[in-house]
């Protein structure tokens, strides 16, 4: 449970909590290990978990058949590190997923929270709760205006006749 309580405390969505609140979401946790190419969650399945990475990298993956691009079945358009959080979108609604997840390292080590558990232990303990939402907005804020950046990119830099 320490490892748990300890990598938490490095991990940018519990930034500030207290060791009594690192504790409390330790007790949610559960860790699973994936191996290299191995599907975490498949793009339009439900949404019911939030997942830290611990160890290892994971590619955040959209299908493009959806687009229309029959070449590439699916593009990678994210690789997440250690500390970094994924499926917070979970939290806010229960709705489809919008991207696929899957390992991209070998003994790939997450971390999976419930998401009716963490949404339990928000309501009893407001301030975790806040400080919780405050984190994750903030982290989907900066995926925002990452991707946000990227289109901007394709648009500018892009000759006008591939448009």
């Amino acid at each position: 449970m320490n490892n748990v309580i300890n990598f938490l405390k490095q991990s940018d969505i519990f930034y500030q909590f207290t060791p009594t609140q690192l504790e409390l979401v330790g007790n949610l946790c559960q860790e699973v290990i994936y191996n290299s190419g191995e599907l975490v969650f498949q793009e339009n399945s439900s949404s019911k978990e939030l997942y830290v990475i611990v160890q290892g990298e994971v590619d955040i993956l959209i299908n493009r058949s959806t687009t229309g691009d029959l070449e590439k079945k699916e593009t990678a358009v994210a690789r997440l590190r250690r500390g970094q959080s994924f499926g917070e979108v979970a939290l806010v609604d229960e709705g489809l997923r919008s991207a696929s997840a899957r390992a991209a390292q070998k003994d790939t080590r997450l971390l999976v929270i419930q998401r009716d558990k963490l949404i339990m232990l928000c309501e009893t303990y407001p301030q975790l709760g806040y400080r919780l939402m405050h984190n994750l907005a903030a982290d989907l804020a900066m995926k925002i205006r990452n991707t946000d950046l990227r289109i901007r990119e394709q648009l500018l830099y892009k000759p006008h006749s591939a448009l």
